[in-house]
């Protein structure tokens, strides 16, 4: 069986997008799927060596986001391509320039489609002041999912809110974390003393991209009443972004570690005691079960991963989406609170711990299997916006 992965990005790229399609291609392989790439060209112009050919398309940066790079159209060059290597299915993990380009080629060889609802676009585009161009961007990704056999979201909340905008087959993958590799054992004394913190010192902890859509003026109150509840406390933040500099100045005793990957994210999630995380742009956010599995108390609004995932006051403090000052509060009053927030941290691993990308591995082959049907390979979906 060949299958072929469209995507604006992928693995060594700090996301969860590329994230997710990492664990996905691993699992498809071990399964014994043949994999086809197609990305737009790395810097280094490296090959994934899980593919049996890793396509590079030509790219270009974002102008409102310079490290966030989009394929350009190549609607002919796959049409060559799958002409003489045909997949029996392809899953598209991005509406940019380029998945456009694969689901209009694999419609016109009839070639069933699965496609991932990763990114909330229409959300990032208010978050930069590009609040008219919502309504345009709703209408396009409706009408690009619709014409697939299959749309994948993370959680029932996501599918319910499209299905509520007139999405069509659209079906839940959850996501998996890797708890032997998120684990409490990770925790590292000499990690902590390059922070300058002692064994006893807690310190709040966040992962993410450092810009807007991640909610950062929230983030920078409650680390800051985070501080003034526990003058201890130390402040770690875990990756970069056009927001860096701003965050700087308001957290000024922060500590910035840049991106982090593999074994080096492990032991700075596990070396913290609690995980902040304010987003509210997420369709599901890796980040949430790491921190769990990493034995973080984790304080978020209730949306995403952390809504399916955390009871509040179990595994977790969860706060209703629409209450800054509630975040804060609670923020501020679980920093102080030692053995509160290791109960949870406890609770948390345990709960991140029955999460197993294997098993999302197996449903989402399961998916690209059942779109190959005669019924629906036949099929030609159209919708109307």
């Amino acid at each position: 069986m060949r299958i072929a992965l469209v995507s604006e990005t992928w693995s060594p790229e700090v996301n969860g997008v590329a994230h997710t399609l990492r664990h996905l291609a691993n699992h498809l392989v071990a399964k014994g799927v043949t994999l086809q790439v197609i990305r737009p060209q790395p810097v280094g112009g490296e090959r994934d060596q899980l593919a049996e050919r890793d396509v590079h398309v030509r790219g270009m940066s974002l102008p409102i986001y310079a490290d966030v790079h989009i394929g350009l159209p190549c609607r002919r060059r796959l049409l060559k391509l799958w002409r003489q290597e045909r997949p029996d299915a392809l899953y598209i993990a991005t509406e940019g320039p380029l998945g456009w380009s694969a689901l209009n080629a694999a419609r016109d060889l009839q070639i069933p489609v699965v496609s991932g609802f990763h990114t909330n676009f229409d959300q990032y585009a208010g978050n930069y002041h590009l609040g008219w161009s919502i309504p345009i961007a709703r209408r396009g990704l409706r009408y690009f999912h619709n014409r697939c056999e299959a749309t994948l979201v993370p959680t029932q909340a996501q599918r319910q809110h499209l299905e509520c905008q007139g999405y069509q087959r659209v079906s839940v993958l959850a996501r998996g974390v890797d708890a032997q590799r998120y684990a409490p054992g990770k925790r590292s004394a000499e990690l902590r003393r390059q922070w300058g913190v002692g064994p006893h010192q807690p310190v709040a902890l966040y992962v993410g991209r450092l810009a807007s859509e991640k909610n950062i003026e929230l983030l920078a109150d409650s680390m800051a009443a985070m501080q003034r509840s526990n003058p201890a406390l130390a402040q770690v933040l875990v990756g970069d972004g056009p927001a860096r500099k701003t965050l700087a100045r308001r957290l000024p005793e922060a500590i910035f570690t840049g991106f982090q990957t593999g074994e080096a994210l492990a032991a700075h999630y596990a070396s913290a005691d609690l995980f902040v995380f304010p987003s509210l742009s997420e369709t599901f956010g890796n980040v949430v079960p790491e921190a769990m599995a990493s034995g973080l108390a984790v304080v978020a609004f209730e949306h995403a991963a952390a809504q399916e995932l955390i009871t509040d006051g179990v595994d977790g403090r969860l706060i209703a989406p629409d209450d800054r000052h509630g975040f804060i509060q609670a923020a501020s009053k679980l920093s102080g609170q030692p053995a509160l927030y290791a109960q949870l941290g406890r609770q948390a691993r345990q709960r991140a711990a029955a999460l197993s990308w294997s098993n999302i591995g197996d449903r989402f082959l399961a998916h690209m299997i059942q779109v190959q049907r005669p019924q629906h390979a036949a099929a030609h979906y159209t919708s109307h916006v």
